[in-house]
């Protein structure tokens, strides 16, 4: 392999695009919204805008946040491998690769309304400064979920210009999923974390830490029900919620005795979670 093909492949380990689940996991409560906040089929272009500017963004925030972990990382079994530790890629480069990321999605999101564009400053915020939180905030999660939300608030200003209630209950739903799939997460680390004095869920629950991921589930689909109603919205759109609840007590007989490996399951299953909240917004259109 050349040293060019190298370098690419380590840009491509960096920015996570071998590992599609995070960018899933961020695409999904935006489509919810793009689909609720649309009168009828969404937009070309704010649809385009979206889902490019996801995985752009993404791709970026995970270069943020191996640029805050890389004195951490080399200590954890999962991430010992990470470019930054191995050195296949420079702090430089990927500060600047970052940069570069963050700038295009700008320019993306230059195409939509001014309301959307004003929001872009604080999304691009969350996403620098959610890897300093494991240092000091006890649920890292929780400010997780606000950043990979923050498309919900974006996707309502871009297509109705407005911030309606129903979009910030949405952000605090998608909170508590992120805080349902991300202590799954936590939970395969734990021992890792506990080891180098980095804060999760997962730690801050203890021996809850099972029935607060169920309870998180609970809470998401309680108050995505919420907007259901608000909206009145059909009844498929909360056969998909019932989808989803079916698929979160399917996680439980996964984390209930805490292995890594079907912990990890659980949390790449979120996908599919994810995946049945968007059916039931798609269909209730349609059906």
């Amino acid at each position: 392999m050349s040293i060019l093909m190298k370098k690419l492949q380590a840009y491509y380990c960096l920015t996570r695009l071998d590992k599609p689940i995070g960018t899933l996991l961020l695409l999904w409560p935006t489509l919810w919204a793009i689909w609720l906040a649309s009168p009828s089929w969404p937009d070309g272009l704010v649809l385009g805008v979206f889902v490019a500017g996801t995985v752009l963004m993404r791709s970026a925030g995970c270069v943020m946040n191996d640029l805050a972990d890389r004195n951490f990382d080399g200590h954890v079994e999962r991430t010992r491998q990470r470019p930054l530790v191995t050195g296949e890629v420079s702090v430089r480069e990927a500060l600047l690769l970052a940069a570069g990321l963050s700038l295009v999605a700008f320019l993306l999101v230059l195409q939509l309304n001014m309301l959307a564009v004003y929001l872009s400053f604080p999304a691009l915020f969350l996403a620098a400064t959610y890897p300093l939180t494991k240092r000091f905030f006890s649920i890292p999660q929780a400010y997780l979920g606000i950043a990979f939300g923050f498309g919900i608030p974006m996707a309502f200003a871009a297509i109705t210009g407005t911030l309606p209630l129903e979009a910030w209950v949405m952000l605090l739903a998608n909170v508590f999923w992120a805080v349902a799939y991300d202590t799954e997460y936590a939970m395969v680390d734990r021992d890792d974390d506990l080891k180098i004095g980095i804060k999760s869920s997962a730690i801050f629950f203890g021996r809850w830490d099972v029935l607060a991921v169920m309870g998180c589930y609970a809470a998401f689909l309680l108050l995505m029900a919420w907007v259901g109603v608000r909206m009145q919205v059909s009844w498929i759109y909360f056969a998909g919620l019932a989808t989803a609840a079916c698929i979160a007590v399917y996680h439980y007989t996964l984390i209930r005795n805490r292995m890594r490996q079907p912990c990890f399951r659980a949390f790449l299953h979120n996908n599919w979670l994810g995946a049945a909240v968007f059916a039931g917004v798609f269909l209730s259109d349609y059906l």
